[in-house]
């Protein structure tokens, strides 16, 4: 029979196709000295190990919490815990697994994840170092990824883990990077590894949003935060391709030449593309292109421009002013989604308007893109991880991963993201103005207005731009202001709580970045808290903001 894991559970467990029913998860407790154990049901050891090392710049942590669970029942039901000894080395031994008299293609599944307070983590694991999930096998849906039996022990992924949690709001899941591994006979894995993340040593920086002019002292254009610009961003090749400089990523040179089509022909039609094509004679195969995720063909927008928002002066030939998919659900963590994001390159907006957006039917424009991106800057996976297509966010999650727990709570009003090491106001609903206002207010924010107790200054802070607001974004979850005002109150001894990452983000508000619409300047970009789509605004209208620093 086949058993599959509906939206709210584990998203990311291995699919059954078992003659003989689902064996009951199996039981145990940490262990000291680095290392747990526990038995499969029916009695039998097979010598299964999972270990590895988890590291803080390349130095071994000791006494960092390595949690498994199991994900062959409903809800996901917690496994083992251990901690890390001097050498920062763990290991869990006796691992259950399926024999072939036991069931034909199973395979008990196993999520492991690291943890300590005050520190991230991201997996890395020495056999896959793209951090992907190439290696996967797609089911259709309602189904979900599976590990291929035989092929791969495990590999870095996603993983929701509502049941574990009470209070979810608005149905997004506690999410977690972790590793996903198969426990079947004589599947042992070494190099299971965990890279910890402080705030000090984020995994990623941000690049300037290209706002050349200011209009208004502490706005995006004043500031210029964000790693500058190459002088020359984009390399013609002179193969049909371009070369970013400020990315690192190869994005064919004629935007228009794959005709607009349905989301799902998008994605395929992308994937059959190679030299000869499209102007194409740089040797490419089909397999090597991709649609770009939503923030891989966010980071080609350039603020300062419009129709389109590319550079001035730009390689590309043939970009319509108009709408672009992306590789990006809508909800890039829940099946049954109806929507892609879409960016409207005529200006740079984001559209989600459940009609130029519907991916059955909506036609619209088709970009690719090879590579991956770390020239000047790394950019991030979107966060996205449940699959709709074969080749599309979901599946591939391209970037480096985000780091769980992502956050950290200060305890003096502000909270540290540890993917970008950017600081933030916790207080998300203190500070509502006219643009104009809110980028004073926040010019003069200081320890003792909003919650702070930080001992900042007048002038420590700043309005986020535009890139600063949306690195922010995780599209695996649904409603980004129910997720960042929800504390998860775990209900599983060994998985931990999480408290919020903002008090009171308001739902369904518009909040301002410091960047200026440079189609119409009467505007500003906003993000809206819900979607975390970008929006232009008029500047005299009220709004939320953040906080940065």
């Amino acid at each position: 029979m086949g058993f599959v894991f509906r939206p709210g559970l584990c998203r990311l467990a291995v699919v059954l196709a078992c003659t003989a029913g689902l064996l009951g998860a199996c039981g145990g407790g940490g262990g000291a000295g680095g290392s747990g154990a526990a038995s499969n049901n029916n009695g039998v050891v097979p010598p299964n190990s999972v270990s590895g090392t988890v590291t803080l710049n390349g130095q071994p942590m000791a006494g960092v919490t390595v949690s498994m669970v199991n994900t062959n029942s409903n809800p996901s039901t917690f496994y083992a815990s251990t901690t890390t000894d001097a050498n920062g080395h763990y290991s869990f031994s006796g691992l259950g697994a399926y024999l072939p008299t036991d069931c034909t293609n199973c395979a008990e599944n196993y999520q492991i994840w690291a943890s300590m307070p005050g520190t991230a983590f991201i997996p890395v694991m020495a056999s896959d170092p793209a951090w992907s999930t190439a290696a996967y096998q797609w089911n259709p849906l309602p189904s979900n990824w599976t590990l291929p039996i035989g092929a791969i022990g495990a590999a870095v992924s996603r993983a929701g883990f509502n049941g574990n949690f009470s209070n979810p709001n608005g149905g997004s899941p506690m999410t977690y990077t972790v590793i996903n591994y198969n426990s079947t006979p004589g599947n042992s894995i070494t190099g299971a590894n965990f890279q910890a993340y402080d705030g000090s040593n984020a995994p990623i920086g941000l690049a300037a949003s290209g706002q050349a002019s200011s209009y208004a002292s502490g706005d995006d254009g004043s500031l210029h935060k964000g790693a500058a610009w190459p002088a020359q961003r984009f390399a013609d090749n002179q193969d049909g391709t371009i070369t970013d400089r400020l990315t690192g990523l190869v994005w064919l040179k004629n935007a228009g030449c794959l005709a607009p089509d349905v989301w799902a022909n998008a994605v395929a039609m992308v994937q059959q593309l190679a030299s000869g094509a499209c102007g194409l004679s740089d040797g490419s195969m089909a397999g090597q292109w991709r649609l770009p995720n939503v923030v891989e063909l966010e980071s080609l927008v350039d603020v300062s421009a419009s129709s389109p928002a590319l550079t001035v002066g730009h390689p590309f030939s043939k970009v319509s002013a108009g709408l672009y998919w992306t590789s990006t659900a809508y909800f890039g963590g829940q099946e049954g989604t109806t929507n892609a994001w879409v960016v409207r390159m005529g200006d740079g907006s984001y559209v989600n308007d459940s009609t130029s957006n519907l991916m059955a039917t909506s036609k619209n424009a088709i970009w690719a893109v090879r590579g991956g991106s770390g020239a000047v800057v790394k950019l991030p996976a979107t966060g996205a991880y449940a699959p709709f297509a074969k080749g599309d966010d979901g599946s591939l999650q391209i970037g480096t991963p985000l780091t769980y727990p992502r956050m950290r709570d200060n305890g003096d009003g502000t909270v540290t993201d540890t993917v970008t090491g950017l600081v933030w106001l916790k207080h998300a609903s203190c500070i509502q103005q006219t643009w104009a206002g809110a980028v004073a207010a926040v010019n003069a924010l200081a320890s003792g207005q909003c919650g702070l107790s930080d001992g900042s200054k007048a002038g420590s802070w700043r309005m986020p731009n535009r890139k600063e607001m949306l690195s922010l974004q995780d599209r695996g979850i649904n409603n980004h202001a129910d997720y960042f005002d929800e504390s998860f109150v775990s209900n599983t001894a060994g998985i931990s709580s999480q408290p919020s990452v903002f008090t009171n983000m308001v739902g369904f508000q518009f909040y301002w970045t410091s960047s200026t619409d440079a189609a119409d300047t009467t505007l500003a970009w906003t993000v809206f808290s819900c979607d975390y789509g970008v929006y232009p605004t008029a500047k005299a209208g009220m709004g939320y903001t953040l906080a940065v620093r």
